[in-house]
Order: structure tokens, then sequence, then C-alpha cells
């Protein structure tokens, strides 16, 4: 099984950008999706390094590939995505608006925010061009399957969300802006102060989920550590790990040892939770009764 590396979801300076996507060109992964997924005014921050990186992945054999953004609602954000397929790589749509802007007959891939929920879907999208389909993180094991079946079939690469706080909403507005009392056309870029999102948490006091300006993310972290072997066996053909600000070369270390078969199940799990106590792990939408349910509570060291 193959490892992707998903598009960042948040807002860092440009030289931790820089430096991240560096040391991506040496690490043990196969593809590696980057520009702007969520919001389109962080872009002019580090849009003039991207040419720098996909020369530099593909220097180092990775398959780069870029994403649009999640929401589009500005001209001037049609016309960013208009110019993606203008850059000679290949494209991850994650607003079905951007198959407005592909050229026909040009092979693309499907990120997670487009609900591939069933084998109409994803043969549709097949038609279109579509070669690579991440699924939404919140299809159980069942559904992924049936989907990996269909997508054999069709020659449609299936992903999973293996790691990372997974996307639940883009919203016209924007939580950071609100928080800080400003508009959302001068939020100042408040969602820079929380490079992995920001906490909510309930009027109990309870983790509920993560904001990260326009974004609704998951409190928890997605951990498909003691699920790669049904995944595997489904026919899926890579896991996706998302970005994180911290420990991150570590993370993607462990995962291509996990799949590599030199690290048993639950190695990552408790390699997290010694390193991060704080972050809370999740697989309950592969094969929990709900999205936040932990499959495996690692024995204390």
């Amino acid at each position: 099984m193959e490892l992707t590396v998903g598009p960042n979801q948040f807002f860092w300076s440009a030289e931790t950008w820089s430096a991240f996507y560096e040391g991506l060109a040496d690490a043990p992964v196969d593809r590696v999706v980057l520009g702007e997924l969520v919001c389109s005014k962080r872009l002019p921050f580090y849009q003039d390094r991207i040419p720098e990186a996909l020369t530099a992945l593909a220097k180092a054999g990775k398959e780069a590939v870029l994403t649009s953004l999640a929401l589009v609602t500005l001209k001037r954000e049609r016309k960013l995505t208009a110019e993606l397929a203008e850059i000679g790589v290949t494209v991850e749509i994650n607003d079905m608006t951007a198959l407005a802007h592909l050229p026909k007959g040009v092979g693309f891939h499907v990120g997670p925010l487009v609900n591939v929920y069933n084998e109409g879907t994803l043969a549709w999208l097949a038609s279109l061009g579509a070669r690579r389909i991440c699924l939404p993180p919140e299809l159980p094991l069942a559904s992924v399957e049936s989907l990996a079946r269909a997508g054999t079939g069709l020659g449609v690469a299936i992903e999973v969300w293996g790691h990372g706080r997974m996307p639940l909403a883009i919203s016209g507005r924007c939580y950071h802006a609100r928080l800080h009392k400003r508009t959302k056309d001068n939020c100042q870029f408040a969602c820079e102060e929380d490079p992995d999102g920001l906490e909510v948490r309930t009027l109990e006091g309870r983790p509920f989920m993560a904001m990260n300006g326009v974004q609704t993310l998951s409190d928890s972290y997605a951990c498909a550590d003691y699920q790669v072997e049904a995944l595997a066996a489904a026919g899926v053909s890579a896991l996706r790990l998302s970005p994180q600000s911290h420990g991150f070369a570590r993370l993607y270390q462990l995962y291509r040892e996990r799949l590599d078969g030199t690290l048993p199940a639950g190695a990552i799990a408790d390699e997290v939770r010694r390193t991060s106590p704080e972050t809370r792990l999740s697989d309950g939408f592969l094969v929990g009764p709900s999205g936040v349910s932990w499959s495996a509570v690692p024995a204390l060291p």
C-alpha cells in the first residue's frame, strides 16, 4: 500500500511551508498533494514557492499533485482554479466546480471533500477522467470495500484517510475572525496562531471539534493503525496522511514501517500516545458506532 501526503489544511509561515515540503523530498511517501485547500487569502504568502516544491518533489521521484480550493465563491478564486490545469501537473479536485476548468480527456484526482459515497458517483467521475479518489473519512469499512472493488473494475485507485484531523465542513464565514471580533475581510490571519487548528470545547468543557479559519475539523485525529490489514484486504491502494506542525517526519516513517509489515498493530498509536498524550485518536468511522470511537486502548508503558 502506498502513502499519500494530503494538502496542508492550516496556515503556516512561508518558511515553515517550504521547510515542510523540502523534508518530504526524502520522505518514504509516494505522493504529495500541495496547494491551498481552505482559504484563498493564505495563498499569496507561499504561492511563489510552489513551483520550486513541485520540481524538488518530482526530482525525488514523488508524484506531485495540486489541490483545488474546497469552496470557490469569488471571481479571483474561479481564476485561480482555472489556472491550476495550466501548471502541468495532476489536479486534485475538492470542489465539483473545478471540473469545469479541467481540459477534457485529462486525468485528475478527487479529494476527500467531494462526497463519493456510492458506486454510481465513482463510475460517473471515472467517466470524466478521475484516476484516483480519496474517499471521505466518514465512510465505514464495508462501504470502503465496495468502492475499492468498483474502483478496481474502473481503473480508479482508492485512497482512505489514514491519519490526521478530519475535514468536516467548509463555511462562508471565518470562525477565527469572529472569535477575535474581526470581519472575514479583515481577519489579520488569526488562524496562523493555531498551526494545527483551535480546539473547541462544549459548555461542559469536553473536547468537541477544532476550527481552522473557515473550516471545521474533528477534534480527534483519525488513525488507521489498527485497520491497515483490513484496508489492504479491501483493495485500498493508499493511506492519506494529513500534515501537522509537529512530529510529522516520525509519523510518516512509522506508517511506512507499518505498511511494510515491520511494525505490529498498535505501535503507531502507542508512539502518538507517548509523544503527544493530549492527542485523541479515533477510527470509529471505519469500524465503530460513532466517528469519535477508538477501537483499541493501548496498554500503559
